[in-house]
């Protein structure tokens, strides 16, 4: 009996197409998984949660493993909604998380379901979502995005088209599969078009490098910070089998992608989307020779410049792969009926656009949104500390760094700060530095501006 679900439908279709071909690999290019035997995993993982009822919440929180293609599936036939966690994130934004999205169950290894006391489904209404992503939102609490089936589906088709993508392509998995980038470029393609793909645990840059030239990889879904560290390697491998590099996350720079080229004798596709809407825009040429250049539009679509006076403007994005709306609190002005409005200002050139800055004040951290506010209520919680600001400031490697500025009653060691925030806050949420001043610096206004305070504290 065929499916009614856009997602699973496209997956039965693979699995008819190549039951026996490989779709997973490990970077030593053994085969891990084929297509049958993920149907076959899925069809187990179903038994261990029929306790589960329809709309139920599942978080997923195992990382970059084998087993995500099959869990994925196995809840979309039970109709459960799967919430991707990433390994990283720390234990009070798990929590926080799990809360807000009302949780039922968490898979936290292989195959391994612990169920949440006390949780109920949410009223979904009409539409009943099968994914939800987190993203930052306006307060210090994370914002949730409601994806159906075909928006999913419809993400990864305008990926795979407009960036060429096949089955005849290998995919090098080391972006988080929880994250938006990685679901739509390495899961639903697997899914829906066959496209196999390497699963990678090791993110240093080296043994990144290594695995993409042994596995004869030929898409690689990278970051800016990958790329430059690989361009400042000495005696790297040959990588015969890639054909197709792509950056996301945050701006590529101009020098790291002609350094790029010219060691590897590659380009880099500067790939710009959001989590909210999927792909937004595609460097197809990849000249690279234009700082914050994204390219055009993708295949499918359509941006509508909100300002065509002025020089850079916001854009709405409209397409298929647009989510439902934000959850629990939805904002139909940012978000709903097929349109998005990202936070980035955009500016035209030639027959693409380039990013030149954003209109608020959400850290963009090697592709992490991070909300100050949530920095600046951790540190409030330290004893003696009374005002806190947290701001990005620029950072070759991530795009842009955390870093905050306390007034406190007290003496306080930078050291102490800093662990504490480590302690608690993921990894790319804990600040890098943390000035204690007598007082936090306002601008003319007599407003606190955290782009003048990135700039008085730039690194030097």
């Amino acid at each position: 009996m065929k499916s009614n679900d856009a997602l699973i439908s496209a997956w039965e279709k693979t699995l008819v197409r190549a039951p026996d071909a490989i779709a997973i690999f490990d970077t030593n290019r053994r085969a891990v998984r084929t297509f049958s035997q993920i149907e076959t995993q899925v069809r187990t993982f179903e038994s261990k949660i029929d306790m589960f009822g329809v709309g139920s919440v599942v978080a997923i929180q195992i990382g970059n493993h084998e087993d995500w293609p099959a869990i994925l599936i196995a809840c979309m036939r039970r109709k459960l909604v799967v919430l991707p966690l990433e390994k990283s994130i720390g234990p009070q934004q798990r929590d926080a998380a799990l809360e807000i999205c009302c949780a039922s169950g968490i898979v936290e290894a292989a195959e391994q379901v612990r169920k949440i006391d006390g949780a109920s489904p949410p009223n979904w209404g009409e539409n009943s979502p099968s994914l939800l992503k987190l993203t930052s939102g306006t307060t210090a609490a994370p914002r949730v995005i409601r994806f159906r089936s075909e928006q999913l589906l419809a993400d990864c088709n305008q990926i795979c088209e407009t960036m060429g993508i096949s089955d005849a392509d290998l995919s090098f998995g080391v972006i988080p599969i929880s994250h938006s980038y990685g679901f739509s470029n390495l899961l639903t393609p697997l899914l829906a078009r066959g496209v196999p793909m390497v699963l990678s645990q090791d993110r240093t840059p080296r043994a990144v490098l290594v695995d993409l030239a042994r596995t004869g990889a030929t898409v690689f879904p990278g970051m800016p910070i990958f790329y430059q560290a690989f361009c400042e390697m000495e005696n790297v491998p040959a990588l015969p089998g890639l054909r197709l590099c792509i950056s996301a996350g945050a701006p590529l720079s101009a020098t790291v992608a002609k350094k790029f080229r010219e060691k590897f004798k590659q380009p880099i596709h500067s790939f710009y989307g959001a989590s909210e809407c999927g792909g937004i825009c595609y460097d197809r040429d990849a000249a690279n020779d234009i700082e914050g250049f994204v390219g055009a539009a993708m295949k499918d679509v359509d941006l509508e410049i909100v300002d065509a006076r002025a020089k850079s403007s916001q854009i709405r994005v409209y397409s298929a792969a647009v989510g439902d709306g934000y959850f629990p609190e939805p904002d139909e002005e940012k978000l709903g009926r097929g349109c998005f409005l990202p936070d980035d200002l955009l500016a035209r050139h030639n027959s693409g656009f380039k990013i030149v800055g954003r209109v608020s004040d959400v850290i963009n951290v090697a592709g992490k949104k991070v909300n100050p506010a949530e920095v600046e209520a951790h540190l409030l919680r330290f004893a003696g500390v009374r005002q806190a600001v947290a701001f990005g400031r620029e950072s070759a490697l991530r795009n842009e760094e955390v870093v905050a500025c306390v007034v406190a009653d007290a003496d306080l060691r930078e050291s102490d700060l800093l662990e504490f925030c480590r302690s608690a806050l993921s990894t790319w949420q804990a600040p890098k530095r943390i000035f204690v001043v007598d007082a936090i610096p306002v601008n003319e206004r007599g407003k606190i501006s955290r782009h003048e305070l990135a700039k008085r504290f730039k690194q030097r």
